[in-house]
């Protein structure tokens, strides 16, 4: 093919990468030109064309054939680039927040010295290391983050760093020292959530207080990772980030003085978005220090970490109670350098519970004349806990930049004289290669801007591709999970018995989609309340070109929904696909969602019976989703806003966007990345991303709790013990006290012992494993139940208050037209004189092959 032939692909491979809206992790092979697989993860070569780097100098690639110690980065450690004068990657991408790591692995090479190599790293102008000896470093006790280890030492070292990026790039250079030269082995960029660091930190011996660190426009150094009383956990077991976790054990003062343990059950996050900050098997394992091998059971457990003085740390401490399930029972201090950072500290209080993951963060100053940054956990003699145990089980430490500067110059006890020696033995030995490399520079340069011109047409090609299609399902007698991107959807129109409306009709009902009839806004776009030609009222959801996680999701809703039929599941009544518009045309639900009868608005409040007839509808619609087809659908997004209201208060299940079709028969679960709303998430499909039926029976027993207690599932502003519903509102139900927390609105209109049936029921759908939860159909057994006492309740007390003619609490009741109702047009004339036709009641039943009209689950509210 020739070099021109390789340039112009690697340049078509550069604009699509650019095209992307986010940068993804660059994983850079350096001093090769080809790619590498390790554990799955795939390194480009730095020299390959196409890979969106770009390389100020070529640099001289170095190999080796062997690569000692026990590392899963042998096969990428066997290339590295070494230079001699100053060398620029740039790696082009999206602003955000990024880990870059520098691998290193000191290998002899021609008359390279790795011992004689000296060099600096920056990165967009922040000091990294200066005068830089990998094998200085790796021998020294200081280093960090060592990637693999041998029999008796350390083979290669991972230098990581977290900042921000501002600019649409990254640029990386290393300098080496005059008359020396550096290397490196590749190059390893990741993007992080921006909440992973927080600005406001406590500062240690500031009684509680938080310090603004500015943390924003500083870098950050990982100086140690340390997975407390357990095992080694490799990057490849932190899908998150592929972070190392070193053993704790090697730092600790007295290694009696702590005793290992391990979980036997399931972990969980305190907060859904810590997902971040640890992998859950940091959570599995201990130090406490209950130790029959210590005499002295008061002993502090220690750990002694060697740091660079005169920086500033953040400690980050990792926690998860393990063996207590209720507070106060397991209480201590935390000291830093000798500094108390918290006293009387319950792990079970502050993240909520028993099994749930949860860090703190301090923050301290090392003075000049100290390297040794000390962690120390003891017992609180002031507590009142049963106990004066303590318990860790993660433990990082990170260096901030103080003026654009992380570096450290170590001595390393070499004299001037010899390093001028070598220096200049070096530059002799080297000055021919040197020489042609810049005449190879030169060659490549020219080449270069020869073919920048086709290059540009080429890209002006690509802009002038055609746009976004509408998605629309094959016909019958393709693969039902198909689609059509830029195609004519002919077949769609042709398999469906749904109505085919024109773009006028569309227009006309929402009168040319006046904003003042959205009803709802969501991913795939908007949702109107529209009127068509019969006086039928409906909701017409009109798909958003520009959101392709939309589309996703309307495409499935299609696909689900063309196999149902239910009483309980929000009809389609038809679509149009004009002038490249998506739009889904579905039965008008009145009286909105039932989170906005339950709180949140001014519209008039569900009485009791009303809430549990509601529950009851959505159980029976999540039941027939589980158990109509032969693999059953798992719903995934079950909430009150997905709950819709008919004219009659009839509830129907809505938004079918995330939609799983259940395991086959010899599989338990489905997996897949986790979806859903924080506050519902099933916590075992969250830690294990395993989605079974019993995912909804979670998030159907928050909605209980919702309904009873008529407040947001998630609410900040609370107290921490009040912010997640879920776990408040089962605190009470085990103290059999759920009145107590009961919307208030309700007046004691219901009968306390179907409370008590309602709130048991509750409980048994947030079992903490799925193997413990009901079926929906259990749950809905046991909700009509609980409407037979209510209603025998209300019998039992309209008959006692017909003897003074006293009003029934009951109200308003069932058969009476709301507020709500008038004001959405019901009984409002039709255009043509008419009144408006009720939606009849579909019957239960799946529809095969598609002959069938086919209904739709419509959003009317976004995620």
């Amino acid at each position: 093919m020739g070099f021109f032939g390789l340039f112009v692909i690697g340049m078509i491979c550069v604009l699509v990468r650019i095209g992307d809206a986010q940068m993804n992790a660059f994983l850079v092979n350096c001093g090769s030109n080809s790619s590498i697989n390790v554990n799955g993860r795939k390194w480009i070569g730095d020299s390959s064309p196409g890979n969106n780097i770009t390389m100020s100098a070529p640099g001289i690639e170095a190999s080796t054939a062997m690569v000692s110690g026990d590392t899963v980065y042998a096969s990428l450690y066997k290339t590295a680039r070494i230079f001699t004068d100053r060398l620029n990657y740039t790696l082009q991408g999206a602003q955000g927040s990024y880990f870059l790591r520098l691998h290193f692995y000191p290998f002899a090479f021609e008359n390279f010295n790795a011992n004689q190599s000296y060099f600096s790293v920056e990165a967009n102008g922040l000091k990294l290391v200066s005068e830089f000896n990998v094998p200085g470093e790796i021998g020294d006790k200081n280093s960090n983050l060592q990637a693999s280890k041998g029999n008796s030492s350390f083979t290669s070292l991972v230098k990581e760093y977290f900042f921000n990026v501002e600019s649409n790039g990254i640029a990386i250079d290393f300098i080496p020292s005059k008359g020396s030269f550096g290397f490196v082995n590749a190059i390893e960029v990741i993007p992080v959530a921006d909440k992973l660091f927080l600005d406001s930190v406590k500062k240690v011996g500031g009684n509680g207080a938080n310090s603004s660190l500015n943390l924003s426009k500083r870098g950050i150094e990982t100086m140690y990772r340390l997975n407390v009383g357990g095992s080694t956990i490799n990057p490849d077991q932190d899908s998150e980030l592929w972070r190392l976790w070193e053993l704790d054990s090697g730092y600790m003062i007295n290694v009696d003085a702590g005793s290992e343990i391990r979980n036997k059950s399931y972990i969980v996050y305190a907060l859904p978005n810590d997902t971040y900050f640890a992998p859950i098997p940091v959570y599995e394992s201990a130090r406490t220090m209950s130790n029959n091998d210590v005499l002295e059971k008061r002993f502090n457990m220690s750990w002694k970490l060697e740091v660079d003085p005169d920086f500033d740390y953040l400690v980050r401490l990792h926690f998860c109670e393990l063996v207590y399930n209720i507070s106060n029972q397991r209480n201590f201090r935390i000291y830093i350098n000798n500094k108390t950072a918290a006293d009387n500290f319950d792990i079970f209080t502050r993240a909520g519970g028993m099994n749930k993951a949860y860090h703190e963060d301090y923050f301290d100053v090392m003075p000049s004349q100290s390297n040794n940054l000390w962690i120390q956990l003891g017992p609180d003699a002031s507590a009142a806990a049963a106990g004066t145990d303590a318990l860790l089980n993660g433990l990082e430490v990170f260096k901030l930049s103080r003026d654009g500067n992380l570096a450290f110059v170590q001595s390393y006890q070499k004299s001037e004289e010899k390093k001028s020696s070598r220096s200049l033995i070096l530059w002799v030995a080297i000055g021919a290669g040197i020489a042609s490399i810049v005449i190879l520079a030169a060659i490549v340069v020219l080449i270069f801007w020869l073919c920048r011109k086709p290059s540009t047409q080429q890209g002006d090609t690509k802009k002038t591709s055609p746009g976004w299609r509408p998605i629309f399902l094959l016909d019958s007698t393709t693969n039902a999970k198909g689609s059509l991107r830029g195609q004519n959807p002919s077949g769609f129109a042709a398999s469906r018995s749904g109505r085919r409306f024109t773009l006028a009709e569309i227009r006309a009902a929402t009168n040319n989609f006046d904003e003042s009839l959205v009803i709802g806004v969501g991913g795939f776009g908007k949702v109107f309340k529209g009127e068509l030609e019969d006086c039928t009222l409906a909701a017409i959801k009109r798909a958003n070109p520009q959101s392709q996680q939309g589309l996703t999701e309307f495409e499935t809703e299609i696909e689900m929904l063309s196999k149902l039929r239910h009483r309980h599941l929000v009809a389609m009544i038809g679509f149009c696909e004009e002038q490249n518009e998506m739009i889904l045309v579905y039965e008008f639900m009145a009286n909105g969602t039932l989170r906005s009868h339950v709180f949140g608005t001014d519209l008039p409040s569900l009485t009791w019976k009303q809430r549990i007839e509601v529950c009851i509808g959505a159980a029976r619609g999540l039941h027939y989703l589980h158990t109509g087809s032969e693999r059953g659908i798992i719903h995934r997004d079950v909430k009150t806003t997905n709950i819709l209201l008919d004219e009659n208060f009839v509830a129907k299940m809505a938004d079918f966007g995330l939609s799983k079709t259940g395991p086959s028969l010899e599989h338990t679960h489905v997996s897949t990345a986790v979806k859903g709303s924080f506050g519902y998430l099933d916590p075992e499909y969250f830690r294990r991303q395993q989605l079974t039926e019993k995912s909804d029976v979670y998030s159907f027993g928050v909605v209980l709790f919702e309904v009873i207690c008529a407040r947001a599932v998630i609410n900040p502003t609370l107290p921490k013990d009040q912010i997640n519903l879920a776990e408040w509102a089962m605190k009470w139900q085990r103290q059999k006290s759920l009145e107590t927390i009961i919307d208030p609105r309700l007046n004691e209109k219901y009968s306390p012992e179907s409370l008590t049936r309602f709130g048991e029921i509750a409980e048994k759908c947030l079992a903490e494993e799925g193997k413990s939860r009901p079926t929906m159909g259990e749950v809905l057994w046991h909700l009509e139940y609980v409407l037979q006492i209510q209603e025998a309740w209300l019998s039992t007390i309209a008959a006692e208050m017909s003897f003074t003619g006293s009003q029934p609490l009951e109200l308003p009741d069932d058969n009476d037209t709301t507020e709500l109702d008038k004001e959405g047009g019901l009984d409002k004339p039709c255009k043509n004189g008419e009144s408006a036709a009720v939606t009849a009641d579909q019957p239960d039943q799946l529809v095969v092959g598609g002959s069938e009209e086919f209904p739709q689950i419509s959003s009317l509210q976004g995620r």
